[in-house]
């Protein structure tokens, strides 16, 4: 499919993006997947406007919508990072000063729509600008990280504080995760990357780097196995680090790509991850072994500033500061092509094994 088909210009620059959960979207366009974008030219006097997009994409051809469902338009202030709740109570947007909340509305016509919440955080207010931020799986936490280097963890939608360290990083919180039963937070920010124990509120493990090593992203698997992955930049390019949940040492290391990579992030099913370079490049790679299962050259002409999944995994959204949105179709038959090797094979040693069968019982040997 050609790439043209599944990206679209919406005329921002992009830094946020994410998928909209289905208990949101009305039923008139519930056969259609819906994505929430954030972006544009931040303050001054650019002429680009800020903005939060709404746009559906077909289900067929997997195509944006060329104009919006729904544009929100936020001033002065550049929505810069965004959490989407997964039950679908709302987007908390990470602005230069506060975050805000934003609720799902449905027009006259149906049609899905966004609006400022009358709710204001008041924890998240003056806060200074917020690198992370990160629902739970379950949408009962609320994790943010500063340029500040402060991490704090409020419950849902009480606001109350969970964990609040403010020395978390000595700089900034560049990435968080939590893992998927939500007993763990993953930090990462100058330094080694934190892990936290939500329940005890304390930090439990570090994740040393090793030599010229930087973490530059974090993301648990979303299945049992609760393995976590960091995205490594090294100076030959970017490794994935597989660590184990328990220990939390290193499993294995495996380089990727040779470029800088600005995003990252696991699919719902746990199966694949994927990485955004500083040259529009998308790769998608087995979560498993490790190796790449899909690379999209030249994505797009900037770098690409978020990645999300669809909630069933076969799609992923990528955006870039290029003012495009793209939708990568995965291959089903692509992620299961192992598994059928070994259905073939198998199918074949049966007709061997059938065959030998036969010539023994048409040609019995004699006594």
């Amino acid at each position: 499919m050609s790439g043209e088909l599944t990206r679209q210009n919406y005329g921002v620059p992009l830094y946020g993006a994410g998928w909209v959960p289905s208990a949101a979207i009305p039923s008139e366009i519930s056969e259609n997947g819906v994505v929430i974008l954030a972006g544009g030219g931040g303050e001054g006097h650019s002429g680009v406007p800020n903005a939060l997009i709404v746009a559906k994409t077909d289900s067929e051809s997997f195509a944006l919508s060329d104009q919006p469902v729904a544009r929100i338009g936020t001033g002065s202030d550049l929505p810069y990072r965004i959490a989407v709740h997964p039950g679908g109570e709302g987007v908390v947007c990470s602005f230069p000063k506060s975050c805000r909340l934003f609720e799902w509305d449905q027009g006259d016509d149906h049609a899905l729509n966004l609006r400022p919440s009358e709710r204001v955080l008041e924890q998240l207010e003056d806060v200074g600008q917020q690198l992370a931020l990160t629902f739970n799986n379950d949408g009962y936490l609320l994790a943010v990280g500063g340029e500040d280097g402060k991490l704090k963890v409020f419950k849902w939608p009480s606001m109350e504080s969970v964990l609040c360290n403010e020395t978390a990083h000595s700089k900034r919180v560049k990435d968080l995760d939590f893992s998927a039963d939500g007993k763990f937070l993953v930090s990462l920010g100058s330094g080694p990357g934190r892990v936290w124990d939500i329940k005890q509120s304390t930090s439990l493990a570090s994740l040393p780097e090793q030599g010229d090593e930087v973490h530059a992203f974090c993301r648990f698997s979303r299945s049992t196995d609760q393995i976590l992955y960091t995205a490594t930049m090294r100076g030959k390019g970017c490794s994935v680090v597989k660590w184990d949940t328990n220990s939390w040492r290193r499993i294995t290391s495996t380089n990727i790509v040779r470029d800088a990579v600005s995003s990252f992030n696991v699919s719902p099913d746990g199966k694949l991850l994927a990485m955004g370079t500083i040259q529009g490049d998308v790769v998608i790679i087995n979560s498993g072994s490790l190796r790449v299962h899909t690379v999209v050259k030249k994505a797009h002409i900037g770098l690409a500033t978020s990645l999300a999944f669809s909630s069933d995994s076969r799609l992923l959204l990528s955006v870039s500061m290029d003012s495009s949105a793209r939708i990568t179709p995965i291959s089903y038959k692509e992620r299961k092509s192992g598994r059928n090797l070994w259905i073939v094979l198998v199918i074949l040693l049966l007709a061997v094994a059938a065959y030998y069968f036969k010539i023994t019982q048409l040609n019995p040997s004699k006594p």
